[in-house]
């Protein structure tokens, strides 16, 4: 690694530690991946691609020391629930769509059925019973 990969490394730890105590110097200090790349002087694309495995540090010490949430996580969190919920209506529509399937698949075998026994007398009015193709 170069001396300004590893130089950004320390400081992102360095501000890890700084957040943690609540002695936040160049951030708001919230416990954010943004906060962080902040408080470390770092850009936050650099923080997610090439130091991904700090910012997962600094989640795992926030769980750990804070016995928080990330906010990160919490918003996650919320969305999943929110989609989740978003989801209920359309599979209880295609719940209903397969059972409405199934009674037709059913109805036309018991109009096949009675066609090709010759038990189908009830046409009427515009009614036309259903025949067969011959072969």
């Amino acid at each position: 690694m170069n001396q300004q990969h590893e130089d950004e490394r320390s400081r992102i730890r360095a501000a890890m530690d700084r957040l943690l105590a609540g002695q936040p110097t160049r951030s708001n200090g919230s416990l954010t991946a943004v906060a962080l790349a902040a408080e470390a002087d770092v850009h936050r694309m650099a923080l997610h691609e090439r130091h991904a495995d700090l910012k997962e540090e600094f989640y795992a010490r926030v769980r750990t020391e804070t016995h928080q949430t990330p906010e990160v996580e919490k918003r996650l969190r919320e969305e999943v629930v929110r989609l989740k919920e978003a989801l209920k209506e359309p599979r209880a529509a295609e719940a209903e769509s397969r059972h409405r399937a199934e009674q037709m698949v059913l109805a036309a075998a018991v109009l096949i059925l009675r066609t090709s026994t010759g038990q189908d007398h009830t046409a009427l009015g515009n009614v036309v019973p259903l025949r067969l193709p011959r072969d």
